[in-house]
């Protein structure tokens, strides 16, 4: 039988994915660039960033641009598209039975990640709000945008919440938006992760299935 959780504040360890391309497998900028008509747009944004021409910010407010006028029944629409990462369900569930806690903080949007999440049983989640006016997106973001200084402030933040030390949090991410969190973990994992992320996480994880993570919490053999 599975034990019961923890309260709030009294987890065992923490544990915090980033969400495009390591908790789902897909790229929400991509799925509503997509729904606009403007993927080509947006890849060459992308691809301008990776040259270091853009940084996060600038790039995710140019590609956020791009996505201007589409009504907000998308979210509906690209929502039934994103696919979970095989063994994600595992890891959630065997966190929780082990008694941590489990979290995402994404630079995509709180208005996927939302249900998302909380279909999934996850213990927190932080993402980015899209802008929205009579019912259509602005082209906009609202509130703080939530880069890679967002990320490490929000690991640690939950960490303090669930008054876990920072020894027994877990970072999980691919890219090197990810790598400041990554830096204030316990334990990097790079998952499926960009050359330079793998170069500098502590362990790296070349499969795309989650559950491969608790072998490293001690949760499987």
């Amino acid at each position: 039988m599975t034990p019961p959780r923890p309260a709030r504040g009294d987890a065992r360890f923490l544990v915090v994915l980033d969400a495009d391309s390591t908790l789902i497998e897909d790229e929400v900028i991509e799925l509503l660039a997509d729904a606009a008509g403007s993927r080509a747009v947006v890849t060459e944004i992308t691809e301008r960033a990776m040259r270091g021409e853009l940084d996060f910010e600038e790039s995710l407010l140019a590609r956020v641009g791009t996505l201007a006028g589409l009504p907000q029944s998308v979210f509906a629409e690209v929502g039934a598209l994103i696919r979970p990462t095989p063994g994600v369900h595992e890891l959630i569930a065997t966190v929780h039975g082990a008694g941590g806690a489990i979290g995402v903080v994404s630079g995509g949007f709180h208005e996927l990640l939302d249900p998302l999440s909380d279909s999934l049983d996850l213990d927190h989640w932080r993402a980015n709000r899209l802008g929205l006016a009579d019912g259509r997106l602005t082209g906009h973001l609202v509130g703080p945008v939530i880069d890679a200084d967002a990320k490490a402030a929000t690991l640690r933040e939950w960490a303090q919440l669930e008054r876990v030390p920072l020894v027994r949090t877990i970072a999980v991410g691919d890219g090197a938006n990810d790598l400041r969190m990554m830096a204030v973990a316990g334990l990097s994992v790079a998952f499926n992760a960009k050359p330079r992320v793998r170069a500098e996480a502590d362990v790296s994880i070349d499969v795309c299935d989650l559950s491969q993570v608790l072998p490293l919490l001690g949760l499987r053999g």
